[in-house]
């Protein structure tokens, strides 16, 4: 009874619906976008191993826009000494690599007619495969030989492979960065996942950091990625800190002026961020359930006096005012269900739209948000249409037959 009165009045079902249908697919889209986010980074911390540190001069936790501060901005970065001074001084630290990069220089990728137009250019030194967990799909990487001697090789991402040579395989071949002749020793493996979709590995152009230097002298930049005994995190955590503040001349009573970070930490901070956008989108989607619960709440008030007469009959035919109840709170939870489940299969496909569009930008569709929508849709029903099915059955039967 309740689906053939929806469908008596089509226009006016949908216009009313239409606000929990908003708030529902706000609430799935956002969900499933932060989900993807989450689970991209939490495999690519994953990638480069759970034992692992990660640090640098400036802040590296996700950010919700804006400009650094300028204390932040000043601070002098990492050396490969302070990479050293770790690995030697840091007990509980087993190895330390590095990551050399350009930020005043602007890099060209090339072979023949081909040239890579979207890579990540950096120097490193020969142990950072075994540091960051890098396999190799084919070739090899780089010698400590090939890093003390500056050599003319590079490594690169499955993607620039894909992109400079899409029929043939590189090995051997030559191709040139800024000018310069690089010989292609190896393709390391694609990512498993990444944040924010591809991993920086799958488009990296990798050549020895020595030989970086060497065409980039002024470049003075470093990440590091330091990796900590088996089971001594924390403590290898403290001592680096420890370290990295002594040598950078940081007060004790003063905050740190770098940033350490490990997975636990970094999907701790988005985890902090996603809290904020979440609370935005369920502000925003309880302002469309709202909105949409009035407007239920307002034709359910109209149906009631529109079927004054047929409320009459159903009482004189021996309906009880929980019948009544019954009927009109079930038509308005019907309603705004099926907002609801229109709501779920728009954003399914909103988020499926926006996978396709946009790669970099990861989706996943949790389970818990499309149960949540629905069921949410369903309580605005029935919260909202509490007081037309009280009015409904409190009419006098006599008085609703004689309605016209």
């Amino acid at each position: 009874m309740a689906l053939q009165t929806l469908m008596a009045h089509k226009v006016r079902t949908i216009l009313t619906i239409l606000g929990i249908i908003v708030g529902v697919m706000t609430v799935v889209v956002v969900s499933s976008i932060l989900t993807g986010m989450r689970q991209s980074i939490i495999g690519m911390v994953e990638e480069f191993g759970t034992d692992n540190i990660f640090a640098f001069h400036l802040g590296m936790g996700p950010r919700m826009g804006g400009r650094r501060p300028r204390e932040e901005m000043m601070r002098k970065p990492l050396t490969v000494a302070d990479a050293l001074a770790i690995k030697e001084q840091c007990p509980s630290v087993r190895d330390v690599g590095w990551q050399g990069f350009p930020r005043r220089t602007r890099v060209s990728v090339k072979y023949q007619g081909n040239v890579a137009r979207n890579f990540q250019f950096t120097g490193v030194p020969a142990n950072y495969a075994e540091v960051a967990n890098i396999s190799m799909s084919t070739g090899r990487f780089f010698t400590e030989s090939e890093d003390v001697h500056g050599a003319n090789a590079v490594v690169l991402g499955p993607d620039v492979k894909d992109a400079m040579f899409p029929h043939s395989d590189p090995i051997g071949k030559r191709i040139l960065i800024n000018g310069h002749p690089f010989t292609v020793l190896g393709v390391n493996e694609k990512s498993k996942s990444g944040a924010m979709g591809d991993s920086s590995r799958d488009y990296a152009v990798m050549i020895p950091y020595r030989s970086m230097m060497k065409m980039m002298p002024w470049e003075d930049w470093h990440f590091l990625l330091i990796k900590a005994q088996p089971g001594k995190l924390n403590t290898a955590l403290d001592e680096v800190e420890s370290l990295l503040r002594r040598r950078r001349g940081v007060k004790p009573n003063a905050d740190n002026n770098f940033d350490l970070s490990t997975a636990d930490r970094l999907i701790e901070q988005f985890d902090a961020i996603t809290a904020s956008v979440g609370l935005i989108a369920i502000a925003i989607s309880s302002i469309g359930l709202l909105v949409g619960g009035i407007g239920v709440m307002n034709i359910m008030l109209v149906s009631v006096t529109e079927r004054t007469r047929e409320i009459g009959v159903r009482k004189a035919v021996g309906a009880t005012k929980r019948d009544i109840v019954f009927q009109f709170l079930v038509e308005a939870m019907t309603l705004t269900g099926t907002g609801g489940i229109v709501g779920v299969v728009l954003a399914i496909g909103a988020s499926y739209v926006v996978m396709a569009l946009v790669p970099s930008l990861p989706a996943s569709i949790p389970l818990w948000a499309v149960v949540t929508g629905f069921v949410v849709s369903v309580a605005i029903g029935l919260i909202f249409g509490v007081w037309p099915a009280r009015k409904a059955a409190l009419l006098d039967p006599i008085e609703a037959l004689r309605y016209e």
